[in-house]
């Protein structure tokens, strides 16, 4: 897998959809690179001086690689709804990641000692549910968040739920991540 590629994809699509153009050769990408073929899942950040600048992306695989990419760095860029869309000028300086996601899998747990046990900081992405709220942060959210206790906090938050949400056992669901970044 090319993973240069796979960033200048994302790069691309974002100028493309910022100056109106239209310079990506989708048949020809994927004639000449079959994993572009691949359905996956893929998460596209965006980082502009180290601070979060936008991000999106699917947690299950739906749709080509290809595809994936670009409509998540697309949506990172202009349609996340914690920021304004991306700048020309900022587009000159914004940093992309890419990080390509297994497969969820549920995580049996009954206490919060278990849970702490079975979690991999730095590892692991967490996908936190209850009811019909939902949240999830990927492996690399445990470098801003490096402790469990508050890890879980701030995931619990972004579903919508209180801080110490782990004490009604939500289901958990774990998947890691190959990072892609220059």
């Amino acid at each position: 897998m090319d993973h240069n590629l796979l960033l200048d994809l994302a790069r691309l699509t974002i100028k493309d959809e910022l100056y109106g153009t239209s310079s990506i050769d989708t048949l020809a990408l994927e004639r000449d690179n079959s994993f572009l073929s691949e359905i996956r899942s893929s998460f596209v950040t965006l980082t502009l001086d180290d601070r979060l600048r936008g991000c999106i992306g699917s947690l299950l695989p739906q749709r080509k690689l290809l595809d994936d990419i670009t409509n998540n760095a697309k949506a990172a860029a202009f349609q996340d709804y914690r920021f304004q869309p991306l700048s020309k000028q900022e587009f000159e300086c914004v940093e992309i990641e890419i990080s390509l996601l297994t497969l969820p899998k549920v995580l049996i747990y009954d206490s919060i000692e278990e849970l702490k046990e079975k979690i991999r900081p730095g590892i692991d992405g967490v996908i936190l549910k209850k009811d019909h709220n939902k949240a999830t942060f990927l492996p690399q959210v445990w470098e801003q968040l490096p402790s469990f206790e508050l890890f879980f906090e701030h995931l619990c938050q972004k579903a919508g739920l209180c801080s110490d949400c782990l004490k009604q056992v939500p289901e958990i669901q774990i998947y890691q991540v190959e990072k892609i970044k220059r």
